[in-house]
């Protein structure tokens, strides 16, 4: 099964319950009104898409059908369609990290598949011939290093690891000291996600980032999110935290396969401004790949690639 069928199973509860195909609220409408448009502002909302991205969504999508002078509902439905593309496109420009000496620092709460999404990177990066290091720097949860250690293994990569409650600054230190020693082309660090105080997060990320700043000023820095998709807009909480905290400048969102409430990715991209960059739609390592807005969009409306409705 590929990718987009993967995704397209993945998003099948976020797509029944929002009625985004052509059979649901662009067919049952004859014309586009104001009945049209609330009930349009309900499904997005319902889908998580939230209030004010709901709102910006669809005054860009009034405008565009005054312009166009639009009267079919299903007209509408590939405007509203290519604009949410052209929001959530990810550019190339995003992904320059692979292409360079990196170091990706994954935070989050625990729960969210934070330790598995290091993993399946690790996994990514060494199949195109990186040379990886991880960094099992969540010293607090029980069994974490365990659990990356067998991803490690998994992948086929080197695994820099502390004693469990050590200093986690003290783990990135050698993992630090070991890529440059071996010359790694990625540093993926663990972090913990058991913080629970904004202040303590940010203790715990500023020594971080100063060890990394001081010791691999070289390498590029990638400060990736992960996000529960099932949470809905707990994640957009979680991620206006984590943003006064860190530098992030990426999502990883997970567990796309196991909610109604998929919309949260152009939430997040569209009130924070920070792109979604990968996205999980099961267990198994070909279940996380790289954020494709047309992929995700088409997945969302029903819509497959040779172009028939679902």
């Amino acid at each position: 099964m590929g990718f987009f069928n993967r995704l397209f199973k993945g998003l099948s509860k976020t797509r029944s319950g929002m009625s985004l195909d052509e059979d649901g609220v662009f067919e049952t409408h004859k014309k586009i009104d104001s009945d049209f448009y609330e009930e349009l502002e309900e499904i997005l909302v319902t889908g998580d898409v939230g209030i004010k991205t709901t709102d910006k969504v669809l005054e860009d999508l009034k405008a565009k059908v005054a312009v166009q002078k639009i009267k079919d509902p299903l007209e509408c439905r590939r405007l509203l369609m290519d604009s949410l593309k052209d929001q959530l496109h990810v550019n190339s420009a995003y992904y320059e990290f692979e292409n360079k000496k990196s170091v990706l620092l994954i935070i989050g709460v625990n729960g969210v598949g934070k330790t598995t999404s290091v993993g399946k990177l690790a996994c990514i990066f060494k199949e195109q011939g990186k040379k990886v290091i991880m960094a099992a720097a969540d010293t607090f949860r029980a069994a974490a290093s365990e659990q990356l250690e067998e991803w490690a293994r998994r992948a086929g990569v080197q695994i820099i690891t502390g004693q469990e409650g050590a200093d986690p600054a003290s783990v990135v230190y050698d993992a630090v000291a070991a890529a440059k020693a071996r010359n790694a082309d990625m540093l993926l660090i663990d972090t913990a996600g058991r913080l629970h105080n904004k202040k303590n997060l940010m203790q715990e990320l500023g020594k971080i980032y100063k060890i990394l700043e001081k010791e691999y000023s070289q390498a590029y820095l990638e400060t990736l999110m992960v996000l529960d998709g099932t949470t809905g807009q707990n994640a957009m909480a979680q991620a206006k935290e984590f943003a006064e905290c860190a530098d992030v400048t990426g999502i990883i969102l997970t567990k796309l396969d196991g909610t109604a409430k998929g919309g949260i990715a152009v939430a997040i991209q569209s009130e924070l401004g920070i792109p979604v960059k990968y996205i999980g739609v099961g267990e198994t390592l070909e279940d996380m790949q790289k954020f494709n807005s047309d992929e995700f969009v088409d997945a969302l409306f029903g819509v497959k690639p040779n172009g028939k409705e679902d």
